[in-house]
């Protein structure tokens, strides 16, 4: 069961002693690793959440995986949720420390979703035109290719969207003839 709050406070701790620890970037790049052999690996998040499987042999699993691709601050962490119970919620953190280390950063998440796969000079070009229109100036641009789309684009930045794309105009031409805006009425 999700519990964002949970997983919010320990990101959180890890947060502020990796910070004491001067280790900030270690150990965002341990938890994008945590988080790719989370969503990669689905036995993985299975073992971690199994009753069955003892908490020591979890831990040793668990160090197995990561021996020698994460620091020792993550791993001693690690060790912490096991040996607390929340090895559970694992994805959880890794997720929320990676949100809270952006938000703490000032990086903010762009999504360009494009009917056909978009140029790098494009892609240059619209973060661009991002930095010159708003004040966000550290960008991390991620693009998604949906052929639903027909033609256009639909930007995402924050909780903001701009969708331009052709589906959507299609979809409002709809919606009017449905309404019968076209037709005047008499009188």
């Amino acid at each position: 069961m999700p519990n964002p709050r949970l997983a919010g406070r320990y990101a959180k701790s890890l947060i502020d002693l990796a910070i004491e620890k001067n280790q900030l970037d270690e150990v965002y790049q341990d938890m994008l690793f945590l988080q790719k052999v989370c969503s990669d690996n689905k036995d993985f998040v299975s073992m971690l959440k199994s009753p069955v499987i003892s908490a020591d042999k979890k831990e040793k699993i668990l160090e197995a995986v990561t021996k020698g691709k994460v620091t020792v601050l993550t791993a001693l962490f690690n060790k912490l949720l096991v040996k607390k119970g929340r090895e559970t919620y694992l994805p959880e953190i890794a997720k929320a420390f990676i949100q809270q280390y952006k938000d703490h950063r000032n990086i903010f998440s762009v999504k360009l979703t494009t009917a056909v796969p978009v140029s790098e000079e494009l892609k240059n070009a619209i973060l661009n035109k991002i930095r010159t229109e708003t004040a966000m100036q550290h960008l991390e641009l991620d693009t998604a290719v949906k052929e639903d789309l027909i033609g256009g684009f639909v930007l995402e930045i924050g909780d903001q969207l701009v969708d331009a794309s052709i589906s959507y105009d299609l979809n409002n031409v709809r919606k009017q003839f449905r309404n019968n805006d076209f037709i005047y009425k008499v009188r």
